[in-house]
C-alpha cells in the first residue's frame, strides 16, 4: 500500500509539471536509458517524435508511464536517472520535485525567451567554434555534440545553430551566462552586446546572481509596439536593488493607506499607481513586523497576463530580499496548493477567481480554504470592476457582511473577526453609463462603498503629468468599393436563398445582431436551411467590418481560412462514413469557392482600393519615425485579429523598413470601461512631445465618440471632486447606505438561487441534439460534471455518436486535466465540445452551445451551463476508471 502511495504522488508530480518537462525532455536520448518501457512502445514514442514533434512525444512517455500497472519497483528513481543520463538534467530536478526558486526560474525563462527573440541573429555564429566551447563547459553533452555538427554538416551552419539553440536552453539555470562566455571566446562581439547591451570586456552580467546594477529600459507596451530598436524587453538585466523612491504626488495619494486606512488610489495611466501599492506593502508589512504581528498580502489582478507583469515588474523586484514573493494564476500548476503558498508566503499575487474559490472553500468548511481574517491587506488592480456580479465584488460582499458583523459583535461585548485592510487601484472608474453629474457621483460612491473607502485619493502631477498632444485624422470614404460590393451581392445571394429580408444595412453592428437572432430563432424551429445561412453571413458581415479597418487582403484570408475549415468538418477520419453535406451547404461552399473567390483575390490585390485610414496611418507613422531622433509608438485597435493584420502590415511595408520601424502585437482583454480605452491609449504617450492620433473613417462615428468619451471624462472627474469635497460624515452616511444595500441585494440573489436550485429537476428531463442536423445526441442523465467545471459524456452509445479529431489551436494543461483535441457530430461535423484526458482517462466534454437543448418539451439556444437549471451528477472517476480497466482486460482476452 504505501509503494502505491508513492508511485500516486510520484505521478502526480510529473503530471503537475508537464508543461516543464515538454520543453525540457528530449525522448530520443531518455528512451535509451529507461528499462521499465517495452520496446514496442519506445517505438511508437520515437515514431510521434519523429512524424510530429519532440512535445507531443514527451506527451506520449508521460501519458505511456501513467498507464502502465502495475509499476515495477524502483521505476521513479530510473526515470529521473534516465533523464540526467539522456541530457535533461533540468527536468530532472524538476521530478525530483527540486525545482528552482520562483525568482530563478523566473529569470531562465526570461533568458530562454530572449534567445527565441534573438535568434534570427544568433543563427549567423560559427556554429562549430561555438558548439565546441560550449561543450568543453558542460552545457552539451557528446551526443548534442554530435547532433549538431552531424547537421551543421548536413543542413548548413544556420541549420546546426538552430539545432544548438535548442538544447541549450534545456540544461539547468546559469547556461546563459556560460553561452555568453562562449560568444565572447569565439570572438562573436556583435551577438555578444546584442545579447546584454554591453560589450566584451565590460563586466559581464551573471543573469542568476541579482547583484549587478539595473539600466534604464523601456518594456514593450501593450498592443501594437512599433520600435526602432526591436520589439523585446531588457530580458537580459538584473533587477534592481530594493530601494522604493516615490514622487511628492504619490506620497500623497499614499499616506491614508500608511495609516492603516482603506483607501482607493486614482490616478492616470503611466503615473506609478502600482509602485505605490508596492510601497504600501513593504510599509505594512514592516510595521507589523516591528509589532510582532503576522503579516499577509494578496494582491488581485483580473487578467492572469497581469499576475506575471505585477510580479516580475513590481513586487517581487522591489521586495524579494526582505519578503516571500510568490504568483499564482490560473495557468500556473501552483494554483493547486493556494492555501499552502498563502501560508508560506508574505505576499501572493493571483487573479481574483482563486481567491474567491478558496474562500468559498472555507465558508462550506473545508479545512483547504482561506479565510479574510487570514490576510492583513488585499491590493485590488483596477478596482472599478466592484460591480454587481464580478469577482471582486463577490470577494468584497464577504468583507462587508463580516465588517457588519463586527460593528454588531461589538455593542455585545464579544470578539470581533479580523478583516484586512483595502487598498484599490484604478485609473478610471469611469460613470457608469450616467449621463447627468448626479448619477456619476452615485457610480463612484458605489464603488468606494464596496471598497469600504475611507477616501478616493487623487493626486496633483503637477510637472510629471505629461498629456500627449491630440489630434483626429479623419480618412475619407472610398469612392469605390468593388470588394465590398461583391461581398454584399453574395450575401445578398444568401438571402434570397433563405428567404431573409435584412432591415439594416450590410456590414454594420446592427446587421450582427439581426443575423444572430435569426440563426438563434432557426435553432429552435430546427430550420438548417435558415440556421446555416444565418453562420455564414455572420463571417461575411465580418469581412466586410475588417475590409474596411484593415486590408482587403487580410478581409480575404478570413474567409479563405473560415471556408477551409468548414470544409475539413465535412471530412470523415479514416474508416469512418462520410459526412453529409445538404443542399444549402453546397450552395454555400459553391458560392464562396467558384467565381467569387477568385473575384475577390484579385480585388484584394489592388492597392487603389484599399481603405484610406491605413494611408492615413501610414503617413503619421512615417512622419513620427522620420521627424523624430528616436521614436516609439502604439496603434490601439479593436480586435485580435486587427491587432495581427496590422503587424504584419507593417513588418511588410518597405517604407517602414526603410525608416527602422519594426513591428510586433500584443493581444489581450479589451477596455473596460466606457473611458477606458481612450484614457489608457492617451496614457501610454509618456514621453516628452508626445501625440496621440486617432484615425476615424469619414462617417464612421467614431469621432463623434470620442468627444462623448472625452466628455465622460471629465464629467468622472468632476464627480470625483464632487465625493472628495463631500463632509466625511456625509460621505461615510451615504457609503453605509449603499454598504447595506449592496448586502440586501446579495441575500436576494442568494436566495433566489437556492429557490431555484430546489426547483431543479431531474435530469432526464433534459434532452440534448445536435445543432446542425438536429440528431438526438443523449439526456440530461447521461452527463456528468467533472470538478464542478467540466461536463462529460463517458456512455458507451455517446461514444458511437461523435468522431474525435487534433485542435492544433488548442493546448492547454490545467490540473489533473488536459484537453489536445476536439469531438464533432459523426452525420454532419457539427463540433460537440473536446476530448479531455482526466487522470489518464478519455472523457468527451460537452459544450452546451453547441447543442439544442429540449427541457419541458420546449426548446432552448443555451450559451452556458450555469443557464441550465438542473442538478448534475458529480463525475465518478474510481467507477469509471474500474469500468475502463475491465473493458481493456476484456479486449486484451479475445
Amino acid at each position: 500500500m504505501a509503494a502505491d502511495k508513492d508511485n500516486d504522488a510520484n505521478i502526480c508530480l510529473i503530471e503537475d509539471f508537464r508543461p516543464r518537462l515538454r520543453k525540457l525532455i528530449e525522448v530520443e536520448f531518455v528512451l535509451d536509458h529507461l528499462n521499465f518501457l517495452d520496446n514496442d512502445n519506445k517505438d511508437l514514442i520515437r515514431t510521434k517524435a519523429r512524424k510530429e514533434s519532440n512535445l507531443k512525444a514527451v506527451d506520449l512517455l508521460i501519458d505511456t508511464i501513467i498507464r502502465i500497472r502495475p509499476l515495477p519497483n524502483g521505476w521513479f528513481r530510473e526515470f529521473v536517472d534516465a533523464l540526467s543520463a539522456g541530457g535533461c538534467k533540468h527536468a530532472a530536478t524538476y521530478v525530483e520535485d527540486s525545482p528552482p526558486c520562483p525568482a530563478l526560474e523566473a529569470e531562465n525563462d526570461n533568458c530562454v525567451r530572449l534567445i527565441e527573440l534573438l535568434s534570427p541573429s544568433l543563427l549567423e555564429m560559427k556554429t562549430t567554434d561555438v558548439c565546441w566551447d560550449c561543450f568543453s563547459k558542460d552545457i552539451l553533452t557528446a551526443e548534442d555534440r554530435e547532433i549538431i555538427l552531424a547537421e551543421c554538416q548536413n543542413r548548413g551552419n544556420m541549420g546546426g545553430a538552430r539545432e544548438l539553440l535548442r538544447r541549450i536552453v534545456r540544461f539547468p539555470p546559469g547556461w546563459f551566462s556560460i553561452f555568453l562566455k562562449a560568444l565572447q571566446n569565439t570572438e562573436h562581439k556583435n551577438l555578444f552586446k546584442e545579447l546584454t547591451g554591453e560589450s566584451p570586456g565590460d563586466n559581464l552580467i551573471d543573469l542568476y546572481s541579482g547583484t549587478e546594477e539595473p539600466m534604464e529600459n523601456g518594456t514593450p507596451e501593450n498592443s501594437l509596439d512599433l520600435s526602432t530598436s526591436g520589439c523585446i524587453a531588457a530580458a537580459a538585466e538584473s533587477p534592481p536593488k530594493d530601494v522604493i523612491v516615490l514622487r511628492d504626488y504619490q506620497m500623497d495619494v499614499a499616506r491614508p493607506a500608511l495609516e492603516g486606512k482603506n483607501i482607493i488610489i486614482c490616478l492616470p495611466t503611466g503615473s506609478g499607481k502600482t509602485r505605490v501599492a508596492v510601497y504600501i506593502t513593504k510599509e505594512h508589512l514592516d510595521s507589523r513586523r516591528k509589532e510582532g504581528r503576522p503579516g499577509k498580502v494578496v494582491v488581485l489582478v483580473n487578467k492572469v497576463p497581469l499576475v506575471e507583469q505585477h510580479y516580475s515588474t513590481e513586487f517581487w523586484k522591489f521586495l524579494k530580499n526582505k519578503y516571500k514573493v510568490e504568483r499564482v494564476s490560473g495557468d500556473s500548476q501552483l494554483k493547486i496548493s493556494f492555501t499552502d503558498i498563502v501560508q508560506k508566503n508574505d505576499i501572493v499575487i493571483c487573479t481574483a477567481q482563486i481567491l474567491e474559490n478558496y474562500l468559498e472553500r472555507a465558508h462550506s468548511g473545508d479545512d483547504d480554504g482561506i479565510k479574510l481574517s487570514d490576510l492583513s491587506l488585499i491590493v485590488i488592480d483596477e478596482c472599478h470592476h466592484t460591480q454587481k456580479g464580478g469577482v471582486y465584488n463577490h470577494i468584497m460582499i464577504r468583507y462587508l457582511k463580516q465588517k457588519h458583523k463586527n460593528a454588531k459583535l461589538k455593542k455585545e461585548q464579544k470578539d470581533t473577526v479580523d478583516i484586512p485592510q483595502i487598498l484599490g487601484l484604478t485609473a478610471s472608474p469611469g460613470v457608469g453609463g450616467a449621463k447627468k453629474i448626479e448619477k456619476a457621483e452615485e457610480h463612484i460612491l458605489r464603488i468606494c462603498a464596496n471598497l469600504d473607502a475611507y477616501k478616493i485619493m487623487t493626486g496633483n502631477l503637477g510637472e510629471n503629468k505629461k498629456e500627449p498632444h491630440k489630434k483626429i485624422a479623419t480618412a475619407e470614404e472610398r469612392k469605390e468599393d468593388p470588394f465590398g460590393d461583391v461581398i454584399k451581392g453574395i450575401m445578398n445571394a444568401i438571402h434570397v436563398h433563405a428567404e431573409l429580408n435584412p432591415t439594416c444595412d450590410l456590414g454594420t453592428q446592427n446587421y450582427e445582431q439581426w443575423v444572430v437572432q435569426k440563426e438563434q430563432n432557426a435553432a429552435k424551429e430546427e430550420n438548417q436551411k435558415v440556421r446555416v445561412c444565418a453562420e455564414h453571413l455572420r463571417q461575411y458581415n465580418e469581412a466586410l467590418y475588417l475590409g474596411k479597418t484593415i486590408r482587403m487582403w487580410d478581409a480575404f484570408s478570413f474567409l479563405d481560412k473560415y471556408f477551409d475549415e468548414e470544409l475539413k468538418k465535412k471530412v470523415a477520419p479514416e474508416d469512418e462514413e462520410a459526412i453529409i453535406k445538404t443542399d444549402t451547404e453546397r450552395f454555400l461552399f459553391t458560392l464562396f469557392k467558384g467565381n467569387s473567390k477568385v473575384k475577390l483575390q484579385e480585388l484584394a490585390k489592388l492597392p487603389q482600393y484599399e481603405n484610406n485610414s491605413l494611408a492615413k496611418l501610414r503617413t503619421k507613422i512615417l512622419h513620427e519615425f522620420t521627424s523624430r531622433e528616436k521614436a516609439r509608438g502604439i496603434i490601439f485597435t479593436k480586435t485580435r485579429r486587427s491587432a495581427i493584420a496590422l503587424a504584419q502590415w507593417v513588418q511588410e511595408n518597405s517604407k517602414f523598413e526603410e525608416v527602422g520601424v519594426k513591428a510586433c502585437h500584443v493581444i489581450g482583454g479589451g477596455g473596460q470601461s466606457v473611458v477606458k480605452p481612450m484614457t489608457a491609449a492617451r496614457g501610454r504617450g509618456r514621453a516628452e512631445d508626445s501625440s496621440y492620433t486617432l484615425v476615424a473613417g469619414e462617417g464612421s462615428g467614431v469621432a463623434e465618440r470620442e468627444s462623448v468619451n472625452e466628455y465622460r471624462e471629465k464629467m468622472m472627474s468632476k464627480a470625483i471632486d464632487k465625493v472628495k469635497k463631500l463632509d466625511q460624515d456625509e460621505y461615510e452616511k451615504r457609503i453605509k447606505e449603499f454598504q447595506i444595500q449592496a448586502i440586501m441585494e446579495e441575500r436576494v440573489r442568494t436566495t433566489k438561487k437556492k429557490q431555484k436550485g430546489m426547483k431543479k429537476e431531474s435530469p432526464s428531463k433534459v434532452k440534448f441534439s445536435c445543432r446542425s442536423c438536429n440528431k438526438p445526441v443523449c439526456s440530461g442523465e447521461d452527463v456528468e460534471i467533472i470538478e464542478n467545471m467540466h461536463r462529460v459524456n463517458v456512455t458507451p452509445q455517446f461514444k458511437e455518436l461523435f468522431i474525435q479529431r487534433e485542435n492544433t489551436s488548442l493546448v492547454k494543461r490545467l490540473l489533473d486535466y488536459e484537453t489536445n483535441g476536439f469531438i464533432a457530430c459523426k452525420d454532419c461535423g457539427q463540433r460537440w465540445g473536446s476530448m479531455m484526458l482526466y487522470r489518464g482517462i478519455e472523457c468527451p466534454c460537452l459544450h452546451v452551445k453547441n447543442f439544442l437543448v429540449t427541457y419541458d418539451e420546449k426548446k432552448k439556444n443555451i450559451n452556458k451551463w450555469s443557464e441550465l437549471g438542473i442538478q448534475l451528477p458529480a463525475f465518478d472517476y474510481a467507477e469509471h476508471a474500474r469500468s475502463v480497466a475491465e473493458s481493456s482486460e476484456d479486449e486484451q482476452s479475445m
